[in-house]
């Protein structure tokens, strides 16, 4: 087995790991916006427990995280674009909580977005990897 075999099956490995990490993260993502489309068709508003008077600023971070995963979704086609956008959007999430939200305020509570975002981040990271390996020549697209 030759250096280059040997990083395409690298390669591949990290793209069908990523892959199968993703899978359930979109699924999750298109569940949670079947019900509230589903709340919103039916009940006349997306969120039927909503608090009034909710600063707006608070809605950005999972906006983000969902843009997040849209790029996740972008991957599966362009490994490098959904990447870019995937790792984007959630460096710009931990930035917003971090001046939000500082992690060490009410801990185990206030790392939950940290976690979700590291785990967002990792297929993000792999899709980019194999998309710049990809260009460069290193595996076949």
């Amino acid at each position: 087995m030759t250096q280059s075999e040997d990083r395409d099956r690298i390669t591949t490995r990290m793209r069908w790991t990523a892959r199968a990490w993703s899978i359930p993260i979109i699924a999750y993502v298109l569940l949670m916006l079947i019900g509230y489309a589903w709340d919103w068709v039916t009940l006349g508003t997306p969120d039927p427990y909503a608090v009034k008077g909710y600063p707006p600023i608070e809605a950005l971070p999972p906006i983000l995280m969902f843009l997040s995963v849209l790029g996740l979704g972008v991957a599966w086609r362009w490994e490098l674009a959904g990447g870019m956008v995937t790792v984007a959007f959630l460096l710009a999430t931990i930035l917003l909580l971090i001046i939000r939200t500082p992690i060490t305020r009410n801990f185990p509570y206030s790392a939950i977005p940290y976690v979700l975002s590291a785990i967002i981040a990792i297929p993000g990271v792999l899709f980019l990897i194999c998309g710049w390996r990809a260009k460069k020549g290193i595996s076949p697209a």
